[in-house]
């Protein structure tokens, strides 16, 4: 008896198990029809017009301080224009680069802008073989005038804008989109520092600029200009070689430290990037933005020095050198360069050290032109006298 109950019990638990799944079957099949039938007219059409891209959320850098709380390298948030890659026509395109371009120039913005050939007056920015290169790559007749040559780019691009001034302001964003190229997943930056008006009224006309975004960006900036800079170093964009090492870590167009603190405390002051995602209509009309991974800013470095002995040293290395070469102790020397170090005696803390001649950490943030690193190589400005050089003690008895 007590046999058959437990057979009994067991067949009821097997058929309730039973009942729950055909019931969730039941429930699945009814929501998939819902899904592909009744909706899916509906689903289609949203996921038509509906795209989403990553972006990343760079991470600011760390800053550096004195010993009393003055900036010696900060982080200021700055404004890029995006582009990317929609379905939208060739006209909608050209009339989106028009009114950015427009909206940036109100503003006293710029943006890229490689085209070779300027209009009223007509002129090639460019001359000889670059020029003779130029025309070849885009089938131009060696002998056309700059505005023969600026009338056939206007053609490519199907620019209809009658006034020469407007069209080449989209002529010369196309031809730059070409240069460079873009995606639907990786944009082309148009436009780099841009104000925050200007930034604010882009937002405003999304509705009028298909694939164009902002971008919001951390820039590296030094408040005190060339002060301490053999000590605080400087960044610059990451090569290829170090891409290929560290691209787990590091974007193709990161900053890296390359000398000084910058570069000694590298892996603390980077801080870790984040990303967003921004969902697109497929005329480029941005309906949603969130937040995927959060950015995590760099670590603060706080020095042993002293701003305001820094300088007086730096101002007094200065002078001195000077003073030498102009004969002002009694004898001429050529002297080229110096340093000056200033230790708390006590715990061996570095409140100052000065190297002359010096330079402006700032130069290296957008590229340094050849002309001003030549300077800097030519009385060896970048050379940090104070721990590189080696100097034979000398005793006056």
């Amino acid at each position: 008896m007590a046999k058959k109950t437990e057979i009994e019990k067991s067949n009821l638990r097997f058929n309730i198990i039973t009942t729950i799944v055909y019931i969730i079957g039941v429930i699945l099949l009814v929501q998939l029809f819902n899904l592909q039938i009744v909706h899916g007219e509906e689903y289609r059409e949203t996921s038509n017009t509906r795209l989403s891209r990553d972006s990343g959320i760079e991470a600011a850098r760390g800053k550096i301080y004195d010993r009393t709380g003055t900036i010696l390298a900060d982080t200021k948030m700055g404004f890029n224009v995006e582009l990317f890659k929609t379905k939208i026509s060739e006209d909608e395109l050209n009339s989106s680069l028009l009114t950015l371009c427009e909206i940036l120039e109100q503003n006293k913005d710029t943006y890229l802008d490689k085209l070779p050939i300027s209009v009223e007056p007509y002129k090639y920015l460019i001359e000889g073989e670059e020029l003779s290169n130029w025309k070849e790559t885009y089938s131009i007749n060696q002998a056309a005038t700059p505005e023969e040559a600026f009338l056939i780019m206007k053609k490519k691009y199907n620019v209809k804008q009658e006034d020469n001034l407007k069209a080449r302001k989209i002529v010369t964003l196309r031809y730059s989109i070409d240069l460079t190229g873009y995606t639907a997943t990786k944009p082309i930056t148009l436009a780099t520092e841009i104000s925050r008006t200007s930034a604010i009224q882009i937002e405003e006309q999304n509705r009028k600029l298909g694939g164009i975004a902002i971008d919001v960006e951390s820039k590296r900036v030094y408040p005190q200009n060339n002060l301490a800079s053999h000590i605080i170093g400087y960044i610059g964009k990451i090569n290829a070689e170090e891409y290929k090492e560290k691209s787990d870590s590091y974007d193709r167009d990161d900053y890296i430290g390359r000398t000084g603190i910058e570069n000694l405390f590298e892996e603390y002051l980077k801080g870790t990037d984040g990303t967003k995602e921004i969902e697109m209509a497929v005329d480029g009309t941005i309906t949603g933005e969130y937040t995927a991974k959060e950015a995590v800013g760099g670590a603060n470095i706080v020095l042993t020095i002293d701003a305001n002995l820094q300088y007086i040293t730096e101002k007094a290395l200065e002078n001195n050198i000077k003073k030498i070469r102009s004969g002002g102790f009694t004898q001429k020397y050529n002297a080229q360069g110096g340093a000056a170090v200033v230790l708390n005696v006590k715990t061996g803390e570095v409140l100052a050290m000065a190297s002359y001649p010096d330079y402006n950490p700032s130069d290296f943030l957008n590229g340094i032109s050849q002309a001003q690193l030549n300077s800097y190589n030519k009385n060896k400005a970048l050379y940090n006298r104070a721990i590189q050089g080696t100097y034979a003690p000398r005793i006056n008895i």
